[in-house]
């Protein structure tokens, strides 16, 4: 009698994980953030373009403090790539931080 393949068993290092996806959002007590490789960095310049499939946002610094040079020269330190939906969903959640921002601190200058 032939024996049929069973499938490879899965290890920790190779977890299960199903991509989430619109239809499998979870509520936001049900997502554990591993913050254990989080970077944090310092931006005041940022940029962006975009194509049928994706949102591209540079992330930088400018740090000349002599206004007197013909050229600014900005330092970019990150580049976001993301779907229109995703980016759509952050442009949502930038709405409501400053908008929270601004009911406590006061409206920002343009």
């Amino acid at each position: 009698m032939a024996k049929t393949p069973q499938p490879a068993a899965k290890t920790e290092a190779e977890p299960a994980a199903a991509p989430v996806t619109r239809a499998t959002t979870l509520p936001p007590s049900q997502v554990q953030f591993d913050t254990s490789q989080l970077k944090s960095s310092y931006c005041n310049v940022t940029n962006g373009t975009s194509t049928r499939e994706e949102v591209v946002l540079n992330f930088g610094l400018n740090d000349s403090w002599d206004m007197g040079n013909e050229r600014l020269k900005v330092q970019l330190h990150h580049r976001i790539v993301m779907s229109p939906h995703a980016a759509k969903r952050l442009r949502d959640m930038m709405v409501r931080l400053i908008d929270e921002h601004e009911k406590r601190h006061g409206p920002l200058g343009e």
